[in-house]
């Protein structure tokens, strides 16, 4: 409240000594005073003093104004958030696991990528052709494929089978180009540029295309005046679970969220502990039933303000099924929230005051973090640039992470997000790239005994906060 009380007299080209500012926190309706202290002074104050305040407490017909507006409700904004169908698989599961249905998958990300490749504004692989006539070309070409193996050789060359629609061919980045040192993973989609050997049994490439984030992709400012909090990995019915980190939030939102106008909050995954996670966890928890995680995980929510709007969602630990994309919570466990609490499926993208949030609970962050050699857990955000990169949140298939062949890609990032939020890791990280504004949201967890074992350090009890007018970032630690 200092700061804003701070802020709001700096808007009006007024400032505010220490002792004044001292005594105006103290006042039920800090900002409603303000208010009525600069209307009485009029336009030639330009510092309010400790006199000022005191002359306008002892004048009751001055403060009588102030009292009457303080009283009187605010009109807050009608919430404006949805999630979008499109983006959340829950209900529309078809998948049956067969052949066909693995093939339809990687197709549909194929061509959901080159579609992103082939935009008219990307002329670094405008005219790419089918790997089958490129291989026969006595020039420059320009492919997309899919890659399905690589490898590097004795002499320090890199070798890699892509494929596309056509066929599949061999491609090599030889250890003296600039691209030798690009992290490439299997069964992402690329652009390749490059020339086919004297044999044309491989194409000898000179550059990569990734879909990537555009460059141009500003925040554009709104009049918006509401932001957006996310909660990462609470893990509630664990031993773990840090309650006074919790308790402090729950006061701090009461007292600050309706004046900062923080109207929604997220939950990307991982909200209980669950049942039979990983060996031996029933001697971590303290509630060793799911309903029960669940009913409690409700009872502290209804603790916060009433009028924040909640989306929940799953993670690896919740109770639906492990491969993604994930369902939302069913009804079963549903029916213990608020009203203003709304479940999601994993990932989803939530429309919120026409930002676009993009919410991934964020398990592949194993397999990016196994697979690249310049990724670590304590750096979340590195993955995830990765995931932007590649316009993909999942694209090893057959490691750490189980993805279930459903009938589109729910994985793509077919369009730009706003905001890219991701937990799992328990780490508290925000950063802005290319316009977009990354989130790893932290945990509610101490050290587990898993994480004692493996040295990893969480950084719990930090709540992100993103204003959706300016776009601005804060982490507010409960620590």
């Amino acid at each position: 409240m200092r700061f804003r009380l701070l802020e709001e007299a700096a808007n009006r080209n007024v400032l505010i000594n220490r002792e004044a500012l001292e005594i105006m926190l103290c006042e039920a309706q800090p900002l409603a005073f303000l208010d009525g202290l600069l209307t009485r002074l009029g336009n030639e104050a330009l510092v309010v003093g400790k006199s000022d305040v005191l002359a306008l407490q002892a004048c009751e017909d001055a403060l009588a104004p102030v009292l009457t507006k303080s009283s009187a409700p605010r009109n807050k904004r009608h919430a404006d958030i949805e999630v979008l169908a499109e983006s959340d698989v829950t209900g529309e599961s078809r998948c049956e696991g067969k052949m066909a249905d693995f093939a339809k998958y990687f197709l549909e990300r194929y061509k959901g990528i080159r579609k992103i490749l082939e935009d008219e504004r990307r002329r670094d692989i405008g005219g790419a052709m089918p790997i089958e006539r490129a291989i026969r070309m006595d020039r420059d070409v320009k492919i997309i494929g899919m890659v399905s193996e690589h490898a590097e050789t004795k002499n320090g060359h890199r070798i890699l089978t892509v494929e596309d629609l056509s066929g599949s061919c061999k491609v090599l980045i030889p250890k003296d180009s600039e691209i030798i040192g690009e992290s490439i993973v299997n069964d992402e989609v690329f652009g390749i540029v490059g020339k086919p050997s004297s044999r044309r049994d491989m194409i000898i490439a000179s550059a990569l295309v990734r879909p990537e984030i555009p460059l141009q992709n500003p925040w554009e400012v709104n009049d918006s005046v509401s932001s957006v909090a996310f909660l990462g990995d609470v893990h509630v019915g664990s031993n773990t679970f840090l309650d006074s980190h919790w308790e402090r939030m729950v006061k701090w939102m009461r007292e600050n969220a309706h004046d900062m106008d923080l109207d929604y909050l997220v939950l990307p995954g991982d909200v209980v502990d669950g049942i039979g996670i990983y060996p031996n966890q029933e001697d971590e928890l303290i509630i060793a039933d799911i309903h029960q995680q669940y009913a409690q995980l409700a009872e502290l929510l209804k603790e916060l303000p009433d009028h924040i709007r909640i989306i929940i969602q799953p993670g690896n630990h919740d109770a639906v099924r492990p491969a993604e994309p994930q369902p939302a919570l069913s009804e079963v466990f549903a029916e213990s929230f608020d009203s203003n609490v709304v479940m999601a499926g994993n990932p989803a993208v939530i429309m919120i005051e026409g930002r676009r949030v993009l919410s991934y609970h964020g398990r592949s962050l194993d397999d990016w973090i196994a697979s690249v050699q310049h990724l670590s857990y304590e750096e979340p955000l590195l993955a995830m640039k990765d995931m932007l990169s590649r316009r993909h949140l999942a694209p090893i298939y057959g490691n750490r992470t189980p993805l279930a062949p459903e009938k589109k890609d729910y994985m793509l990032i077919d369009k730009v997000p706003d905001i890219f939020v991701t937990g799992h890791v328990h780490g508290a990280h925000a950063e802005e790239y290319r316009g977009v504004r990354m989130v790893n949201a932290s945990t509610w967890q101490s050290q587990t005994a898993f994480q004692r074992m493996h040295n990893f350090h969480p950084d719990p009890g930090v709540m992100p906060i993103v204003h959706l007018g300016n776009g601005q970032i804060s982490m507010q630690s409960f620590s």
